[in-house]
Formats: C-alpha cells, structure tokens, sequence
C-alpha cells in the first residue's frame, strides 16, 4: 500500500470525549456503568420498534434492578425534528432528570443529543445550529447503539431536521458526545434486513468520504481506513447471514470508527446529495446516500490525493491488487459500492426511486448549500451536483456512466 499524502499530516487536536464498552452481551454492564456516572434518574429515549422488539424493557429493567429511576420516551422517529426533539425535553423536565440513555439507531441518539442541548441550555434546536454555540454544561449520556450505521456514538453532533423547512440542521458541541457508548452487536440481530442494509451503507460511506474530506488528517484517515476495512466486506456477510455475529460486530466497530473519522474530518458531496433526496422523496438516508456515492467517487477522482486514498481503500479489502494501477484501482471501488446497493436490493438510480428529472436542478440547489459540500476534496458547485443527480438518474440504462 502506498504512503499517505503529506497532506494527511496536516495539524490535528483530539480528545477522546467517549468511553467505548465493546462485546457480545456488555449491554449487561449498562446499569454498573451508568452507577460509575452517579446516574439516578435516567431518561431512556428509543423508538416504538425497539419497544416492540422488547429491547427497551430489557434496558429499562438492567437500570432499574441497579437502583435508578427510569423514565421513558419512545416516541423518536427517522430522521428527527425539531417537534421530536421538543416532545422528548417536556417527558425528560417532567422525570427531572440528570442523565440520558439513548437505545436505538441514529434518531435516537441525535434525538437524546438534541433533548441535552435544550434540557441544559434552553432555547430551540435551531439556537445550536452551527459549532460550540452551547454554553453550560450537559448532561451525561450514554449511547446504547442497536444498528451500525451513523457512528453518532461516536460523534457531538445531533443532526434534526427542522419541522417546517425540513432543513437538516447539523449542531455540534463537544458537551453533547456521549459520556460512554456501548458496543452489543447481539443488539444488532434483531433489524429487518433494510434497516440492515441502509444504516450499513451509511458507515461504509461515512469512511470513503471521511478519508478524503479537505479536513482529513493522520488521526481521521486512521479510523476511515480501519472502518472501511471493517464494515465493507462485513456487509456482505451480514445480508447473506444475519445471524453472524462476528460479521454484526465488525460492522458495528466500524460504524463506530467511522464515526470518530468524522468527527475529525467531517463528510463530502455524497452527504450533501444525499440529504435533499431523503427531505424531498423519503429516500432513506443510507440508501440516498449509497446511491450518490459511487458518482462522487468518480467527480473526485480526478483529485490526486483523493483518487490515492481511493486506491488505498480499494487494496485495504481486496477489491483490487496492490500492484494495481490507479485508474484500475478507483473503478474497482466503484464498482464494489454500487454492487452494495445490488446485494442489498435497493435501486441504484433516481428515475428507480421516483425521482422527477425536472426536479433535478432543485436538488442541485439544496445540496450545494448543504453544509458537507464545503468538506468536499473537489470544489463542487451547483451545476456540479446537478451532472452528478443526473448521472445518478441514469444509472442501470444502456451507456450511462458506471454500467
């Protein structure tokens, strides 16, 4: 494998903020872990299927039997808003509580972050829209992920979307990362083979884009390349065989170390695509966001450190020969991300997921002005989004780029 790009050597300040418990079985440890925080009365924010499914009570129970107070909010929803969030502050002010327990996918985590941010420091989510703007304390919370995703586990920022506007409003703080996260792949078995899929594809680009973003740097390019490793030929494995829990455990490390990658570098094009398909036509995010990112792939690989990482992760996991060139090398990854969305099922085309064609300059709009575009390696603008939803709106027909 190559070295990395000087650039990567670019000055970086981290402090790990989150105490990670991995291992089959460790959420067992939740209510020891939660006493060591001197956690008393616990606001548990899940969702209805996780209710469903039995794992709230399971939770609920291993904090109670150690002696806490526990009060419930399981109304969180995908993709959060602002009315969510505000649903959750009034059950936790009315539990008085002092520490949170998020269960659950990325919703519920970005849920509970944005219920710390104003439980603690009042306002409205979009107060905190943008970096640092909270300024007192926050509660403790402890992340108890149940997908391998959004590595949000890992990461300050809470990501809601605004209610009227659907905006997606990124707000970070270092006050808002979890005091502890708990890695239990056994938590994983139970999602439907979709969730599976999309909240997979979500951590296998967090790490592509995260390795290559005008952000990176030694520590982040360290966690994308370890992530990728890990979730790229995990996933596979875990939409053949569901119940492999070796496979569900190196997914979910590495959603987790994505999750660090981004925090340190932050996200590109794909992200900014993908979130104006997903408030406009429900496309999942994972999906959305896998779909776009083979195109931003190919725009970005006329970047030459870019296409050399891209090279990289390609070796990384076997998709192509150290000895490779590397035209060779970058088309073998692109080719492994669409076959991703193939394995999963899912269209790889916008026209498949009822997309207009005429609506594709709006969404060009919208994703320039998201805030990842800013991270991307390439400088892209509107009329570059625009090509790339076109060529994702072609995608699969005869002579379209990628088939």
């Amino acid at each position: 494998m190559s070295r990395p790009p000087l650039s990567t050597l670019a000055a970086f300040d981290h402090q790990p903020r989150t105490r990670l418990v991995f291992g089959a079985g460790c959420v067992e440890r939740l209510g020891a872990l939660a006493q060591e925080i001197a956690a008393r009365n616990v606001l548990l924010v899940t969702d209805p299927g996780l209710v469903a499914a039995g794992h709230a009570d399971r939770v609920r129970g291993l904090l109670e039997r150690a002696g806490l107070r526990v009060t419930l909010f399981a109304r969180t929803k995908e993709n959060p808003t602002t009315r969510c969030v505000e649903d959750c502050v009034t059950v936790a002010r009315a539990g008085a509580v002092e520490t949170l327990v998020a269960l659950g996918g990325g919703s519920s985590l970005d849920t509970a972050k944005g219920c710390n941010f104003i439980l603690t420091n009042g306002g409205r989510m979009q107060d905190y829209w943008g970096v640092g703007k909270a300024t007192q304390p926050m509660l403790p919370l402890i992340a108890v992920p149940t997908t391998a995703g959004t590595g949000s586990e890992c990461q300050s920022a809470a990501l809601i979307a605004d209610e009227h506007s659907h905006q997606k409003m990124a707000c970070l703080d270092p006050k808002a990362a979890p005091r502890i996260a708990l890695l239990d792949p056994t938590l994983t078995l139970s999602q439907p083979p979709r969730v599976t899929a999309c909240t997979g594809l979500d951590a296998v680009a967090h790490a592509v884009e995260a390795a290559v973003t005008r952000k990176r740097n030694a520590f982040s390019l360290m966690c994308a390349r370890e992530a990728f490793q890990l979730a790229a030929p995990s996933l596979s494995r875990v939409l053949e065989a569901p119940l492999d829990l070796e496979a569900r455990g190196r997914m979910q490390l590495g959603a987790a170390f994505a999750g660090m990658a981004i925090e340190a570098s932050m996200l590109g094009a794909a992200h900014a695509a993908a979130n104006p398909l997903t408030a406009h036509y429900d496309i999942a995010h994972g999906h959305a966001v896998g779909l776009m990112l083979p195109h931003v792939v190919r725009f970005n690989g006329t970047d030459p450190e870019a296409h050399r990482t891209y090279r990289d992760l390609a070796v990384a996991v076997g998709i192509v020969p150290a000895r490779g060139d590397l035209e060779t090398a970058v088309h073998g990854l692109i080719v492994h991300l669409e076959s991703l969305l193939a394995l999963a099922g899912m269209p790889r085309s916008l026209r498949d997921c009822g997309v207009g064609e005429g609506n594709l300059s709006m969404l060009a709009e919208e994703a320039s002005r998201q805030w990842t575009a800013q991270f991307n390696p390439r400088s892209i603008g509107t009329d570059d989004f625009r090509e790339l939803y076109a060529r994702a709106f072609a995608a699969g027909r005869a002579g379209s780029p990628g088939t």
